[in-house]
């Protein structure tokens, strides 16, 4: 069952670079019995109807349109194939990858073999982060925000320490 409330009072964000919209907020959802997981309107407005997932980094998984997926794709061609970790990086990145479909009640089916990769069961979180969204286990997705907000203010200064 799909409850799709808002967490942390998500809002749509405004047109961003590229003429798009960017992708924020949180959404609490359950998958179906089949693997199914509704995606917000609002996701779906800038993922298109049909859009890439594949696994993501920290535990998750992450979602893209085809027009993000294309130039990551283009960017990930100037790794080095000489480089281990980055032929490990591609491997898992592009084997793990899979097209979804949105169906007329807006839900994608997530793979079985993405689900268990993310630990993904039943309740998941949605997470808009401007150019993809991210797919998590909700009890993944509060650990590691417990985690995260722990360090956040040092974080803070650090990144203000490299010009952000």
């Amino acid at each position: 069952m799909d409850d799709g409330s808002e967490l942390g009072g998500a809002k749509w964000g405004e047109v961003g670079r590229r003429g798009r919209r960017l992708l924020i907020g949180e959404y609490a959802h359950t998958l179906d019995g089949k693997g199914r997981l509704t995606v917000p309107a609002r996701f779906r407005e800038d993922l298109g109807d049909r859009f890439i997932v594949t696994l993501g980094l920290d535990g998750c998984l992450a979602g893209y349109a085809y027009a993000e997926w294309s130039r990551l794709t283009e960017r990930l061609k100037a790794l080095p194939m000489t480089s281990r970790d980055a032929r490990a990086f591609l491997r898992l990145l592009l084997a793990g990858a899979t097209e979804v479909e949105v169906d007329r009640q807006g839900r994608v089916l997530i793979p079985p073999r993405l689900r268990a990769a993310a630990e993904i069961t039943d309740e998941v979180v949605l997470v808009g982060l401007d150019t993809r969204m991210e797919i998590w286990a909700r009890a993944r997705w509060e650990a590691y925000q417990a985690e995260a907000r722990a360090v956040f203010e040092a974080t803070a200064e650090k990144l203000v320490d490299q010009g952000l």
